[in-house]
C-alpha cells in the first residue's frame, strides 16, 4: 500500500504543514486509486443489476421508468453519499491526518471533551458493522468477476464456485508477506479497469444519449413514491452503488485529502457514472441483456479479457478491507475496546501495513462461509448493504458532532448541511432493513456478536480494575516503609509494568513477600494510550523520580501505533536515563481470571471476558519486549 509519511499526509491533508509539490500530490492521487478506490470501483459489477431487478426486472419487466428511475437514484446517491458527504465534509474531519469510524470517535471524544456513553456506542456500532461488510466484499467481488465466464457459455457454471474459492484462498493466504510488492501494481490495473468500464458505457450512451435524462432527480423520487415497497427495496438495492465510501475516509492518513478528492472527481466518479448510464442504455435498448448488463456492455472478443480485469480488480478491492479490517482491530485494540491481538509489520518503512493472523484466518473462514451460503451475487449483495449503511448512518451521526462541537458550526448550519445527508443515510438504513430476511441478517449477526465482545471487553476490564483497586497498595507509604526498613538491595535495574502508577504493581509486592528483595534501580513503567493516532517522539516520554530507588517512566502512544517499549527505553535513554538492557528484567503480573457470581455482570458475560482475557495475546509480546528479560509472576483473581 503506498502511503505518505506524516508530513506529507499533513500537507496533502492542508492541515498547515508545508504543501507538498505538485508532482507529489498526483503520485499520491495515482496511488490512491488503487486502494482507495477498489470496492466502490468494482460494483457496477452487480450493483445496477440488483437494483433494476429490485425494480421489477426478475419479472422480465424492465420499464423505462424502472431504468431512469434506478439511474437517477444512483446518480444522486454517489453525488449526496459520496461526494457531498464524504469527499467534501468528512475528509476534513481528520484526527492529526487519520480517518475511520474509530477516529471519528476519538475526535467527538475530544469536541466532547470526555468519552461519552452515546459516542461510544456510535462508535462500537460503525466498528462492528464495518467488519459485518468486511466479511462479505471480497466473496461478492470476486464471485461476481467470475460470474462473467457464465456469458460465455454455461459449461463454466460448475467452476464458478470452485475457482472463487481458490481465489480467496490463495488471497488470505498471501497476506503475511505484506502487501509492499503486490501494491505497486494495484494502482495501475485498477486504472485502467476505470478507463475500460468508462469507454464501454460510453459506446453505449453515445447510441442511445436520451438515457441521460435520468440524471433529472424527478424520475428517481417519482419512482419511489410511486412504487411503494417496491421503491423502498430499490432504494436498499441502489446503495450498493456507494458501499466503499467508507474506505474513503479509512485510507485518509495514507494519502491525505487532496490526492483522495482529486482520485474522486477526476477519474472514479466519471468512470463509475458513464458504466452505470451505459449498463442503463444498454438495457433500455435489449431488455434481454439484463441477465448480466456489465459483461455485455462488451464485444464478445473481449469477455475473457474483462473477466481477467475483473478479477484483478476484485481481488484489489478485496485487498483493500482486509487491510482496513487490520487498522480498525489495532485501533479497536488502543481504545481498549478489543483485548491485544498479535500484530505483525510488514513492512519497515510503512508503519501502517500490518498483519494480524487472527483477524486473517477468522475472515477467511467467514468469507467461505458465505460463499458456500449464498453460492451467487446476486444473493450475496442482499446481505451487504445494511452493514454498510450502518456504518456509514454512526459516521454521518459523528460528523454532526464534530462539526458542531469541534469545528464550533452554529447549530442552525449544522442542521442545514448535516440534518438531509443524514436523512438520507437514515433512508437507506430503513430501505436495507428490507433484506434482513433475504440476508442482511449474517452481516448484522456478525456485528452484534462484535458489539457484544466490545461491550463485554470494556465493561469487564473496568470491573477488574476496580476490583484489582480495592486490594492494591498506595506507592507513596510503601516507599517510605522500604526507605525505613529496607530489604535486601540486589544490583541491576527492575521494570514493573502498570496501568496506575499511584499504586504499587502486583509484581513488585509479590517480588519483595516472596523474593525478599529490592533491586537497586527499579522503574515503574506506565503504558498511555491516547485518541489521537499517534504521538511524538518529543512528547513519547515522561520522567519522574520517586525516590533515590524508584523511576515513574510513562510512554505515551497513539491508538493507531503499536506499542514499543524497548524503542521508548532508548528515547528515554537519550533524555538522560542510565539504561543497560542486559542488566536489567521485566516484571509482568499474570492474572488466572475465574468467574464471581458478584462480579456485577451475567454469568454469560463473565465467562466470555474470561475467554477473551485468556486468549488476548501476552504483554510481553504486544509490548515487544526481548522475551530472555522478562519474569511472569503469576496470581488468581476472580471477576
Amino acid at each position: 500500500m503506498q502511503q505518505a509519511s506524516t508530513s506529507e499526509t499533513h500537507a496533502a491533508n492542508g492541515n498547515g504543514a508545508q504543501p507538498l509539490p505538485k508532482r507529489a500530490i498526483w503520485a499520491l492521487t495515482f496511488g490512491s486509486i488503487g486502494v482507495v478506490y477498489g470496492d466502490i470501483g468494482t460494483s457496477p459489477l452487480y450493483a445496477f443489476r440488483v437494483a433494476l431487478l429490485a425494480a421489477g426486472g426478475e419479472h422480465g419487466i424492465v420499464t423505462q421508468a424502472a431504468v431512469f428511475g434506478v439511474l437517477s437514484l444512483i446518480f444522486w446517491a454517489l453525488l449526496i453519499v459520496v461526494t457531498t458527504k464524504y469527499v467534501l465534509i468528512l475528509l476534513r474531519a481528520d484526527n492529526n491526518g487519520e480517518g475511520g469510524t474509530l477516529a471519528l470517535t476519538a475526535l467527538a471524544f475530544t469536541a466532547l471533551g470526555k468519552r461519552t456513553p452515546l459516542v461510544l456506542a456510535l462508535g462500537i456500532l460503525g466498528a462492528s458493522m464495518f467488519y459485518g461488510s468486511t466479511l462479505i466484499t471480497p466473496a461478492l467481488s470476486v464471485l461476481s468477476a467470475i460470474e462473467g465466464l457464465n456469458i460465455a457459455t454455461d459449461a463454466f457454471k460448475p467452476y464458478v464456485l470452485p475457482l472463487t474459492v481458490i481465489i480467496l484462498v490463495g488471497l488470505f493466504s498471501v497476506q503475511s508477506h505484506g502487501t509492499a510488492k503486490v501494491s505497486t501494481y494495484f494502482a495501475p490495473i485498477t486504472t485502467v479497469w476505470f478507463f475500460v468500464i468508462a469507454v464501454a458505457g460510453g459506446v453505449e450512451i453515445a447510441a442511445y444519449p436520451r438515457v441521460l435524462v435520468a440524471l433529472n432527480p424527478m424520475y428517481g423520487l417519482n419512482f419511489l413514491f410511486t412504487h411503494g415497497i417496491v421503491g423502498l427495496m430499490t432504494l436498499g438495492a441502489v446503495f450498493l452503488v456507494v458501499t466503499g465510501a467508507e474506505a474513503l475516509y479509512n485510507d485518509l492518513g495514507h494519502f491525505g485529502r487532496r490526492p483522495i478528492q482529486n482520485a474522486w472527481l477526476y477519474l472514479v466518479l466519471p468512470a463509475l457514472l458513464l458504466n452505470y448510464f451505459g449498463q442503463g442504455a444498454l438495457v433500455l435498448s435489449d431488455p434481454e441483456t439484463i441477465k448480466n448488463p456489465f459483461y455485455l456492455l462488451f464485444p464478445e472478443w473481449a469477455l475473457y479479457p474483462m473477466v481477467a480485469l475483473a478479477t484483478m480488480a476484485t481481488v484489489i478491492a478485496s485487498q483493500a478491507v482486509i487491510t482496513g479490517a487490520y487498522s480498525i482491530t489495532r485501533q479497536a485494540m488502543q481504545l481498549g475496546l478489543l483485548p491485544r491481538m498479535e500484530v505483525r509489520h510488514t513492512s519497515e518503512s510503512q508503519v501502517g501495513q500490518i498483519y494480524m493472523p487472527r483477524v486473517n484466518w477468522l475472515l477467511l473462514v467467514g468469507v467461505l462461509l458465505l460463499v458456500f451460503m449464498f453460492r451467487s451475487s446476486s444473493e450475496l449483495a442482499s446481505a451487504y448493504v445494511l452493514a454498510v449503511a450502518t456504518t456509514e448512518w454512526a459516521a454521518g451521526l459523528l460528523g454532526f458532532i464534530v462539526i458542531w462541537k469541534l469545528w464550533r458550526w452554529k447549530f442552525i448550519w449544522v442542521v442545514a448541511v448535516m440534518a438531509p445527508l443524514i436523512f438520507v443515510d437514515t433512508a437507506f438504513v430503513m430501505a436495507s432493513t428490507l433484506k434482513l430476511v433475504s440476508g442482511a441478517w449474517l452481516p448484522v449477526l456478525v456485528g452484534m456478536m462484535l458489539v457484544t465482545v466490545m461491550i463485554t471487553w470494556r465493561r469487564g476490564t473496568r470491573l477488574l480494575a476496580q476490583k484489582t483497586r480495592r486490594v492494591e497498595v498506595p506507592f507513596e507509604p510503601l516507599i517510605k516503609s522500604l526507605e525505613d526498613k529496607p530489604p535486601y538491595i540486589v544490583p541491576g535495574t527492575a521494570v514493573f509494568l502498570t496501568a496506575d502508577p499511584d499504586f504499587a504493581p502486583t509484581a513488585l509486592l509479590h517480588n519483595l513477600k516472596h523474593n525478599k528483595v529490592l533491586h537497586e534501580h527499579n522503574v515503574i513503567l506506565t503504558i498511555v494510550n491516547h485518541d489521537i493516532p499517534r504521538v511524538s517522539i518529543e512528547n513519547r516520554v515522561v520522567m519522574e523520580t520517586m525516590s533515590d530507588k524508584f523511576l515513574h517512566l510513562a510512554l505515551h502512544f497513539g491508538f493507531m501505533e503499536r506499542p514499543n517499549v524497548p524503542k521508548a527505553l532508548a528515547i528515554a535513554q537519550k533524555q538522560g536515563w542510565q539504561f543497560d538492557i542486559m542488566s536489567t528484567s521485566f516484571f509482568l503480573s499474570r492474572r488466572s481470571l475465574r468467574t464471581d457470581d458478584r462480579s456485577g455482570m451475567p454469568q454469560w458475560q463473565d465467562q466470555l471476558f474470561v475467554y477473551l482475557a485468556h486468549n488476548a495475546d501476552d504483554a510481553s509480546s504486544y509490548f515487544q519486549l526481548p522475551t530472555d528479560r522478562v519474569v511472569e509472576i503469576g496470581a488468581q483473581v476472580t471477576v
